[in-house]
């Protein structure tokens, strides 16, 4: 069976962020199952394609909104509201649809396409559903707007987070009505599209591609209590970075030490002597491994958190919301579980006074991989099931 993996960003260069993870486990999860894999979509501004003999690239392109200039993001603003699109999608109408239709020519016959996301589907809904496809929603982009309306910082900010909900909730709604077959992430996005009783949506419980799996050592001596690890300037992490910041780190002692790496919003206020901010940094996996314990703190958002998959992955101790465990069925026996930020902060430190003498030995956490794979194998067989059969 040949798929068309239709998205916003094709497979270029090493993986960083949590979609590009996430496309590359569901592409090795869709090869797994026999399936032949071609990706159409952007690249990033510079990269290489990964996979070139199977990637229709429709050009480079620069989607953050955060580092964008006012001028650019007026005009993508002013092709959302001119096309009646989410924010999101008008950004990727800069390919005409002439030029979309003969990149998918391109790929030669094809049986059936993944909509990856709603990015793309939405700026070119009728080229992309003419064929049976399968819907994968990362999240439920609706819900997670609306929750960044009601965090936004100015009127205007607020508006434009309710109008993409608006717009995303009827996207969303008909993505979800034309799919042969639906995978989210988590059982509650399952149910938030009023799928969780049918046999037409799956849940995939993710893990790290194969191409972001590495072997570690499995005995540590980090030098921070505890870390994070996140694009903080996407609103449901930040969410999260900011309850830890203001509701975890008072019911903290002034000796413990937090390292917080990934992207920060402008103007972030660095305001604790204890959090060393230390911005983006090149290995991710190196500088989890550096804390003693990893902090999980979603408070916000739909789907599953990457960051939660590869510390579990990786055998990492952890301490946990109950957020940040979407999607996630058999939680590893060194993780602890709080959602108060006194609870917080009591079980984060009997968690790092357990790691504080000598070395940190991690769980070997091939049971939790392995249990993953297995679910996520199982979630897939009936989407192609579907597309064989006809219905």
């Amino acid at each position: 069976m040949h798929l068309v993996f239709a998205s916003s960003l094709v497979p270029c260069g090493t993986l960083e962020s949590g979609f590009e993870i996430a496309n590359a486990a569901i592409v090795d999860g869709l090869e797994r199952a026999g399936a032949k894999v071609s990706h159409i979509g952007f690249q990033w501004p510079g990269s290489t394609l990964a996979v070139p003999e199977r990637t229709k690239s429709l050009g480079e392109l620069d989607v953050k909104t955060d580092t964008a200039s006012t001028g650019q993001k007026l005009a993508w603003l002013a092709k959302a509201v001119g096309n009646r699109l989410p924010f999101a999608s008008a950004k990727l109408r800069v390919v005409s649809r002439s030029g979309l239709r003969a990149a998918l020519d391109d790929i030669g016959p094809y049986d059936a396409i993944v909509l990856n996301g709603v990015t793309l589907a939405g700026a070119f809904e009728d080229i992309l559903t003419r064929k049976p496809y399968v819907f994968v929603a990362h999240n439920v982009e609706h819900q997670s707007a609306a929750e960044a309306a009601q965090q936004a910082n100015s009127p205007v900010e607020r508006f434009m987070y309710r109008r993409e909900a608006r717009h995303l909730r009827v996207l969303e709604a008909r993505l979800v009505a034309g799919a042969r077959h639906v995978w989210t992430l988590t059982q509650e996005d399952r149910a938030a599209f009023g799928l969780e009783a049918s046999d037409r949506a799956s849940v995939l419980p993710l893990v790290m591609p194969l191409s972001a799996t590495t072997m570690q050592t499995t005995e540590r001596v980090p030098p921070f209590d505890a870390g994070m690890i996140g694009t903080w300037t996407w609103t449901p992490n930040r969410i999260g970075l900011e309850w830890f910041l203001q509701e975890v780190m008072p019911h903290l002692p002034e000796q413990v030490t937090i390292a917080v790496a990934g992207a920060l919003p402008a103007g972030f206020p660095k305001r604790d002597k204890r959090v060393t901010f230390l911005g983006r940094v090149v290995d991710a996996k190196q500088f989890i491994r550096q804390c003693r314990i990893v902090t999980l703190t979603a408070r916000a958002g739909t789907g599953v958190q990457l960051k939660t998959i590869e510390a579990f992955e990786m055998g990492l101790p952890a301490v946990a919301t109950r957020s940040s465990l979407r999607g996630i069925a058999n939680v590893p026996a060194n993780v602890r579980t709080a959602d108060t930020g006194r609870d917080f902060a009591r079980l984060l430190m009997e968690h790092i006074v357990d790691h504080r003498v000598g070395s940190v030995t991690d769980l070997d956490a091939t049971a939790f991989r392995n249990a993953q794979i297995a679910g996520m194998d199982a979630a897939i067989k009936p989407a192609l099931a579907a597309f064989s059969t006809g219905h």
